[in-house]
């Protein structure tokens, strides 16, 4: 492979959530050292960020990418941005090879009129808001309206439609941060509304997902018996397809009248596409069009209907940004690669790779892909030239090591004790979460 022996290379992960551990972890037993970045003080990425605070069972996911952070070939340097606090070019005179797994944490657009009243908000921000981002922490969200819609039928639109229409006190043993916990315990919202273009066959959500739906205490869940119906080519979905006919079964159960003894509601809307938020000066309605499949393609009928809601959720998908000097795909929103490799030295793993697809494990096979071709070239570019301590140092760069997040990481423990909140409650500031992290 080389002249040098694997254990003389090093490699920059830029990212820390799934994908850029699981590429840490491969290439720390092929023998390289390893650094791994982040913007923030935190590692996990999208376990921390991105899974609803009640889904303990998936967050549990962190303790196996904890071990990976400490093996002793691997270093975490956390609030260092690529292109603000480290450029390209001194990654790349710093290590052996570079790896870009930087995520997707932008929202779609629907580019509907009135997308950008206020009360129209990305699905992205509100869930950073309820998962504790500290980019979130400032972020206000009218609570008060009693009727919302969320616009996409796949998990992380469940996941907003569930907490809304949870109370403060069945979320108070999760991690969610103070402030969030007391503006949802203010919530009025009392009716959520979950709109897919497509029909019930083509939802992306999980069975498991949907069946927590209709387990909420206090809540009834309902979908019109009409949009269940199916055309010829979702009855051979359902046929063919274990996952369409678990998530029809359990929506079939919603077909009967609301309980009445329920005071929050959650419908589901199938056939039904977005085409204006409505309103003066804030969200006031949503207006939305029937749809029909004609000739396999989603089309408008012409037939319309509005819903009164006063805050519209959109969660049509998420988007990579590029990054500087990165070849980049826009109409894919991914970096341009073959098996993982951009260039010469430079790799992609996870989201910014091949798309937001897939669940956290499917970052692994993803990760030994890129990692496979990346052990297979290394020594086939000159040597680093510089230290990364040093350029940061000579930047006046305060990075958090392994041993701040630590810190973090049993403050937010220390904070849940305190307020007899479970096992964690996330701090949710830049301010506290450095305030947190002990001195290097």
């Amino acid at each position: 492979m080389t002249d040098f022996e694997v254990t003389d290379f090093s490699v920059a992960v830029v990212g820390a959530g799934p994908a850029g551990l699981y590429a840490a972890e491969a290439l720390a037993k092929g023998g390289v050292r390893v650094d791994v970045f982040d913007r923030l003080p935190t590692p996990y990425g999208l376990v921390r960020y991105g899974v609803a605070p009640d889904h303990k069972s998936i967050k549990s996911i962190a303790r196996y990418l904890q071990r990976v952070l400490e093996h002793p070939a691997v270093r975490f340097f956390g609030c260092v941005e690529l292109g603000t606090d480290v450029t390209r070019a001194e990654l790349l005179a710093c290590y052996d090879a570079v790896l870009y797994s930087t995520g997707a944490m932008v929202d779609r657009r629907l580019d509907v009129p009135g997308e950008d009243l206020p009360g129209s908000v990305a699905a992205t921000d509100f869930v950073n808001w309820y998962c504790g981002h500290p980019d979130a922490a400032d972020h206000d969200f009218d609570l008060s309206v009693e009727e919302v819609a969320v616009i996409g039928v796949g998990n992380v639109a469940v996941d907003v439609a569930r907490i809304l229409a949870k109370t403060a006190d069945e979320l108070a043993q999760t991690d969610i941060p103070v402030a969030v916990l007391d503006a949802l315990s203010r919530s009025r919202v009392r009716r959520v509304h979950l709109v897919g273009r497509r029909g019930p066959a083509q939802a992306k959500f999980t069975t498991k997902e949907a069946r927590e739906l209709g387990e909420l205490p206090g809540v009834s869940v309902h979908v019109r018996p009409a949009d269940l119906e199916l055309d010829p080519a979702s009855a051979e979905l359902e046929a063919g397809d274990r996952h369409v006919r678990g998530n029809l079964a359990a929506m079939r159960a919603w077909t009967g009248p609301p309980d009445p003894a329920r005071d929050r509601r959650i419908d589901l809307r199938f056939w039904r596409a977005p085409v204006e938020i409505l309103g003066s000066a804030r969200v006031e309605g949503l207006r939305l069009e029937r749809t029909a499949l004609v000739d396999g393609r989603v089309r408008g009928t012409g037939e319309y209907e509005e819903l009164p809601v006063g805050m519209v959720v959109r969660s049509v998908g998420y988007r990579s940004l590029p990054l500087d000097g990165v070849p980049f795909d826009e109409r894919a929103s991914v970096i341009v690669h073959e098996k993982g490799r951009i260039a010469d030295g430079e790799y992609t793993a996870g989201w910014i790779k091949r798309g937001p697809s897939g669940v956290v494990g499917t970052n692994k096979s993803d990760a030994a892909e890129t990692v496979g071709v990346l052990l297979s070239e290394l020594g086939g570019r000159p040597r680093p030239v510089a230290d990364i301590e040093s350029v940061l140092a000579s930047k006046g760069v305060e990075f958090v090591t392994y041993r701040g997040w630590l810190g973090l990481d049993a403050a937010e423990m220390a904070l849940a004790k305190s307020l007899s909140r479970g096992e964690r409650v996330k701090l949710g500031t830049w301010d506290a979460m450095r305030a947190a992290c002990p001195p290097r």
